[in-house]
């Protein structure tokens, strides 16, 4: 069964490695949405997959750790596109939740991206 915690945070980037006159090359902001999703069976006591206070115990800290930031300054998010912001944080969930199955990046009500742990060039 999947379950899933979404979770938000406010920072700002630029995409440095767009053409000069896109508008993703100026320097902007977001109200990012994020959602983690995990993947198992139903425990027969419990009843759950995993504790929703648990999941949110591992995912929040390293999510809070992008707010109100600027991204282009974090190691690893020199050029964080959608894509490049969920591998990020799949990196840095995985071992902690073993039974993540996807996290989904949100940049506005209608662009994001979804990655499953797929191999990634970079």
């Amino acid at each position: 069964m999947l379950l899933f915690k979404d979770f938000s945070f406010e920072a700002a980037h630029r995409l440095p490695n767009v053409p000069p006159d896109h508008k993703c090359a100026r320097l902007h902001g977001h109200s990012f949405q994020v959602r983690v999703s995990v993947d198992g069976p139903v425990d027969a006591h419990s009843g759950w997959v995993i504790d929703f206070a648990d999941l949110k115990a591992v995912a929040k800290p390293v999510i809070d750790s992008l707010d109100h930031r600027y991204l282009n300054e974090i190691p690893g998010l020199e050029n964080p596109t959608s894509e490049v912001v969920a591998v990020w944080l799949w990196r840095r969930l995985k071992e902690a939740l073993p039974s993540l199955a996807a996290i989904e990046v949100r940049e506005t009500c209608t662009t994001g991206c979804i990655y499953r742990g797929e191999v990634v060039p970079f």
